[in-house]
């Protein structure tokens, strides 16, 4: 009887955590979708580099602040273990996935780069498949096929077959962060706390591109900054903390593939945005791939994930 009782409640907390996860996955792509967006506003002002650098210096220092409030409060002591893979998580997620991106996005067009950056997914489940041994089921699995195509359809009007260099940065940013995001995946899966992986994928992240402000003899810019472009800094990176925040903090609860095709219904959001504050024109196209999209993440939305973290 008493097995039965924790059973029970072993399996209601794990739905709980389901819906949790999902939930803040859901509010990460309305971030995204808002973010995508004015990102590109920015970065033609200021040094895509330094843009970055300093965004990622400004949210790591207070995620590290949280996770030693967290550590002394007793609630979550850091597993020392898993520090060389921390500071992989900042190289590679943090530092050059963050510059490749900026830096491409400068070399394309937003269209192009957001389409790039939201196949994501793709990358993120075929690793999460072989190295976090997640099982993707026919009905995820269709589900995903069919808002990949919806996405398409929505950024065919902003496609074309000539390959940029900015294309390639992009893209190469995108499977740099599939694989940030499968090793955070890990590491919380070995109950590391979400707020350590977000400290360290910022902060580390932002000592690897100073450094190459550093050598590339950008030093000068830091000090060149007027302040429109540290009030834009101020406004993209607050946007980014709450993304980390909330995509590491969902990303602890359900499966990196279920997560990371949830991010795909961004362009709808962004898409709706536009027609209520900017008065966009909104092409059939368009509509077609926003139906297919959010009937997609209606069914991922109600994917159970095979196992997740939970929270101590």
């Amino acid at each position: 009887m008493e097995k039965k009782v924790v059973k029970g409640k072993r399996k209601e907390e794990s739905n709980l955590n389901e819906i949790r996860g999902t939930l803040l996955i859901l509010l990460t792509a309305f971030i995204s979708g808002i973010a995508i967006v004015i990102n590109k506003f920015f970065v033609v002002r200021i040094d895509p580099l330094l843009f970055t650098a300093l965004r990622a210096l400004f949210i790591g220092l207070i995620f590290l602040g949280i996770s030693f409030y967290i550590s002394q409060s007793g609630k979550k002591k850091f597993n020392k273990a898993s520090w060389k893979s921390l500071i992989f998580i900042g190289i590679i997620g943090g530092g050059f996935a963050f510059w490749l991106f900026f830096t491409g996005l400068r070399l394309t067009t937003a269209g192009r780069a957001a389409f790039l950056h939201k196949t994501l997914p793709i990358y993120a489940t075929i690793l999460a498949i072989i190295f976090l041994k997640e099982k993707i089921g026919k009905k995820q699995l269709i589900a995903m096929i069919v808002m990949l195509l919806g996405l398409f359809l929505m950024e065919l009007t902003k496609i074309s077959s000539e390959i940029r260099v900015g294309d390639m940065l992009v893209l190469s940013a995108t499977v740099l962060w599939a694989v940030e995001n499968t090793i955070s995946k890990k590491v919380m899966l070995e109950k590391e706390s979400n707020w350590v992986v977000t400290f360290s994928r910022m902060f580390f992240g932002s000592l690897v591109l100073f450094a190459i402000i550093f050598i590339l003899g950008k030093s000068d810019l830091l000090f060149s900054l007027t302040f429109q472009q540290i009030l834009y800094i101020v406004i993209s990176g607050s946007f980014l903390l709450l993304y980390v925040l909330t995509w590491y903090w969902g990303l602890k609860y359900i499966n990196l593939s279920k997560a990371s095709t949830i991010l795909l219904i961004a362009p709808v959001i962004s898409l709706v945005l536009g027609v209520v504050w900017l008065n966009e024109q909104v092409f059939a196209l368009q509509l077609v791939g926003s139906v297919l999209i959010l009937t997609g993440a209606f069914v991922i939305t109600r994917v159970k994930s095979e196992r997740g973290v939970e929270e101590t």
